[in-house]
């Protein structure tokens, strides 16, 4: 993938005000489920998508129980990413305030899509 890859973080909108100020970090779940529904953090670390394609499908799998954000995640070292097994990946550690701008607000659940 190019320096260009955009990556993104899917989220209940509940996490908006604590992922603007503190940045992605898994040690702060509990506000929402996650996007597949688990209450406690799967990895160590933050899920990412690669490319918009790929957080299309986490807004669609969205079972948080409300709308979600989209984030974008800037400085992603692809070096560091790992495979959880699935083919999805993550980083391991917290993504700083700094790094993410939120992309998208308010998507609505797509059950049925």
């Amino acid at each position: 993938m190019s320096d260009t890859a955009k990556f993104f973080h899917v989220s209940s909108l509940l996490n908006r005000r604590s992922i603007a100020r503190h940045g992605l970090d898994w040690t702060l779940m509990g506000a929402a489920p996650g996007i597949a529904g688990s209450r406690r953090p799967e990895v160590e670390g933050i899920f990412v998508c690669r490319g918009e394609e790929e957080a299309g499908f986490f807004l669609q799998i969205n079972n948080t129980g409300g709308p979600v954000d989209l984030w974008s995640v800037d400085g992603v070292d692809e070096g560091l990413l790992v495979d959880n097994g699935n083919g999805f990946v993550y980083l391991p550690g917290r993504i700083p305030a700094a790094q993410v701008r939120l992309a998208r607000s308010d998507v609505p659940p797509q059950f049925g899509s």
